[in-house]
C-alpha cells in the first residue's frame, strides 16, 4: 500500500465533518484506537470503544456528533457517521499496491475467439476458453481459468487462482477473490436403486453489477436455468451457493454460511457466520440471521430477525433459551416433589 498524508482539515473536508482543535495536524494513516499513535488517525462507531478515548495516543479522532471528548490535545472531527467517515478516510489515505503488470503477459493461453476490452490486464498463465468476452479495464489475475462462452463486465478483478467455468455470465465491477471457483456442478444425484445417477448441470451462474466475492467461495451452476447472485450483493469466504440459488441485491454473508438448492434469498438480508439454510426455502427482504443459525423452514416476514437451529424469531427463541436455562432447577424441584409423594403413600396416605 501506498501511502498519503493529509491535514485535519482536509480530512475533514473529505468525510464531510467539521475540526474541533488544530485544522493543521498531519495524518499520514489510519490505526485501531488502542494502538494509534502520534500522525496517525482512528475513529469510534462503537459504543465498548469509547473509553480508549482518554487514552489514545492518535492525532486525529473521528467521532460522531453525540460521543464526548474531553481532551483537549487531541483534534476532533465530528462526522453523522463515524464508520462511514472511517472508510471514506481509508479510500483517500490508502491506494492499493499494482499486483499486475499493465498490459496481457505473454504466457497467457487465449482462445483465437477471445475479445478483450480496452485497458485490461492480464496476468501469468491465465487461460481463456472460446467465444469469451471481457470487458474494459478489468484484472485477471495471474493462473486464472475462465472458461468458454463467459463473458465479464468492465472494471471486474479476478484475483489469482480464481476459475470461471463455462456459460458463466459475470456483470461490471464485480470482484472475486483468490480460489474461489463460479460454475461448478450443482450438487444433483438421482437415486437409481442402491447407487446414485448424477443429473446433468446444465445451467449457468450469473453475477450482476457491483458484486464481491471472497476467497475459497463455491457458486454452483443451475441443474436447468440460473443461479443467481443480485447486484451489490457481497459474499465473504468461504461460502457455499448450491445450484438454482438466488442471493438478492445488496445481501451481505458472512463466512462459513451455506445454501441449499433452489433457495431464494430476499433483498437486504442480513446473513452472519456459519448459517446454514436448507433447500426450496425463501427468505423475506430485510431479514437479518444470527450466527450459527439453521434455517429449515421459509422465512416470509420481512424485517424480522432469526437465531437458533432450527431458526426462529428473535423475542421467541429468547423466551425459548430462558424457558431451557429453567430446566435444572425445575428438574430438581420435581425430582423433590416425587420423594416427598413417595413418602407420604408410603406412610399410607393416598394422593
Amino acid at each position: 500500500m501506498t501511502k498519503q498524508t493529509i491535514t485535519a482539515s482536509q480530512l475533514a473536508d473529505i468525510v464531510g465533518g467539521t475540526v474541533e482543535g488544530d485544522p493543521s495536524v498531519v495524518v499520514h494513516r489510519m490505526a485501531r484506537i488502542e494502538n494509534a499513535g502520534q500522525g496517525e488517525g482512528t475513529f469510534v462507531a462503537n459504543p465498548k470503544y469509547e473509553r480508549f478515548i482518554a487514552t489514545t495516543g492518535a492525532s486525529v479522532i473521528i467521532l460522531s456528533e453525540a460521543v464526548p471528548c474531553a481532551r483537549d490535545d487531541i483534534t476532533v472531527i465530528r462526522v453523522p457517521d463515524a464508520y462511514l467517515a472511517f472508510v471514506k478516510s481509508l479510500e483517500f489515505l490508502y491506494t492499493p499496491t499494482q499486483w499486475l503488470t499493465e498490459g496481457i503477459s505473454d504466457t497467457a493461453l487465449l482462445a483465437a475467439d477471445t475479445s478483450i476490452g480496452e485497458g485490461t490486464w492480464i496476468g501469468e498463465y491465465v487461460v481463456v476458453g472460446k467465444n469469451t468476452r471481457i470487458g474494459n479495464s478489468c484484472r485477471i489475475g495471474h493462473g486464472v481459468v475462465i472458461g468458454p462462452d463467459v463473458t465479464l463486465g468492465d472494471d471486474t478483478v479476478l484475483y489469482p487462482n480464481v476459475t470461471v467455468l463455462s456459460g458463466s455470465k459475470i456483470g461490471s465491477r464485480v470482484t472475486i477473490h483468490s480460489g474461489t471457483v463460479i460454475g461448478s456442478d450443482g450438487f444433483g444425484f438421482a437415486p437409481v436403486g442402491d447407487q446414485f445417477k448424477k443429473i446433468p448441470q446444465t445451467g449457468i451462474v450469473v453475477i450482476e453489477d457491483d458484486v464481491e466475492i471472497g476467497a475459497n467461495c463455491a457458486i454452483d451452476r443451475a441443474t436447468i436455468g440460473e443461479t443467481v447472485i443480485r447486484r451489490g450483493a457481497k459474499l465473504d469466504n468461504l461460502i457455499q451457493v448450491a445450484h438454482n440459488v438466488e442471493i438478492g441485491s445488496d445481501t451481505v454473508v458472512a463466512g462459513q454460511s451455506g445454501f441449499s438448492g433452489s433457495t431464494k434469498v430476499g433483498k437486504h438480508v442480513v446473513i452472519a457466520g456459519q448459517v446454514g439454510v436448507a433447500g426450496h426455502l425463501e427468505i423475506a427482504d430485510h431479514v437479518t440471521i444470527a450466527a450459527q443459525s439453521g434455517v429449515s423452514k421459509s422465512l416470509t416476514q420481512s424485517g424480522k430477525t432469526y437465531l437458533g437451529s432450527p431458526a426462529k424469531e428473535h423475542h421467541q427463541a429468547l423466551r425459548l433459551e430462558g424457558a431451557i436455562r429453567q430446566l435444572p432447577e425445575l428438574i430438581k424441584k420435581i425430582r423433590e416433589l416425587e420423594k416427598k409423594i413417595e413418602a407420604l403413600e408410603s406412610s399410607g396416605i393416598t394422593i
